[in-house]
C-alpha cells in the first residue's frame, strides 16, 4: 500500500494523533486527505479537506462516506476517554465509551468497506485492549472491544485485499494525556511508525516501548502480568 497518491479519511482529526495523522498523510504526499471531525471548522491542518464526522450516528457517517466516495485509506482514530470504572462508573458513559470506540469504528468500516477493495484500514488501538489499568475500566473493555473486531474485520475483508491494521500504543503526548506524568511518546514517533507499518502492508503495529512490552507479557499468568506492570509503570512516572 503506498500513501503516495492514495485518498485517505482520519476520523478524529481536529487534535492530537488525528490531527498529526492528517498533517503526515499530506507530507507523505496523499492526493487526498479528508479530515474529519464532529466539529469541521477546528480542522487548522493545510491541505485537507474538512468534513464533519460524528462516528456514533449512522446519519452522520453516511453522509461523510457520500462526501468522500473516493477513500482509498481508512485511519479509525476517533475516541474518548471517560474515566468510567466498571462496578461503580456511570453506565452513560460505559456505553459511550463502547459507542465511539466499538460501534463507533465498526459503522465507519462498514459505510467504507466497499470501496477499500485493495487500500488499507488502520484502527488507533492502544496497550490498553491487552492490559487493565485502574480508573479505565469502560476504555480497556472498549479497546479491547476494538482489538477484537480489527482482528475480525481482517478476515471478513480478506478476499478483497483490504490491509487491516491494528496500531497499539503506550501514553501520547496528547491533550487526553496531558494528565499523565510519566514518559510520553510524541505524535509524530507514533504516526510514523503508522504510515511505515502501513506501506510495509503490516497487520499490527507496536508504536513504543510500552506496546511492546505489554505485548510481550501476554503469555504470562495475569498475576505476573500486573505485577509486572506495576512496576514498569512505577519506573515510567519517576
Amino acid at each position: 500500500m503506498q500513501i503516495n497518491g492514495a485518498n485517505v479519511l482520519v476520523t478524529g482529526a481536529n487534535r492530537g494523533l488525528g490531527r498529526q495523522f492528517a498533517r503526515s498523510f499530506v507530507e507523505r504526499g496523499a492526493a487526498k486527505v479528508y479530515a474529519t471531525a464532529r466539529r469541521p471548522e477546528l480542522i487548522d491542518v493545510p491541505g485537507v479537506i474538512p468534513v464533519r464526522l460524528d462516528v456514533t450516528d449512522s446519519a452522520s457517517i453516511a453522509a461523510a462516506a457520500e462526501a468522500a466516495p473516493d477513500v482509498n485509506v481508512l485511519v479509525n482514530n476517533a475516541g474518548i476517554s471517560t474515566g468510567a470504572s466498571l462496578v461503580t462508573g456511570d453506565l452513560a458513559l460505559i456505553r459511550s465509551e463502547l459507542d465511539t470506540h466499538f460501534y463507533g469504528t465498526l459503522g465507519v468500516i462498514r459505510a467504507f468497506a466497499p470501496r477499500l477493495a485493495g487500500g488499507a484500514i488502520l484502527n488507533v488501538l492502544s496497550a490498553i485492549s491487552w492490559l487493565a489499568a485502574e480508573g479505565a475500566g469502560a476504555y480497556h473493555v472498549a479497546k479491547a472491544a476494538e482489538w477484537a473486531l480489527t482482528n475480525s474485520v481482517r478476515l471478513e475483508l480478506a478476499g478483497q485485499d483490504t490491509l487491516v491494521t491494528g496500531l497499539h500504543l503506550g501514553a501520547a503526548d496528547t491533550d487526553m494525556m496531558a494528565w499523565y506524568e510519566g514518559y510520553k511518546t510524541s505524535p509524530e514517533e507514533i504516526v510514523a511508525a503508522a504510515l511505515d507499518g502501513i506501506e510495509a502492508g503490516r497487520t499490527e503495529v507496536l508504536a513504543d516501548v510500552w506496546s511492546k512490552q505489554v505485548k510481550a507479557w501476554l503469555a504470562e499468568d495475569p498475576s505476573v502480568i500486573y505485577r509486572e506492570a506495576a512496576v514498569a509503570l512505577s519506573d515510567l512516572s519517576s
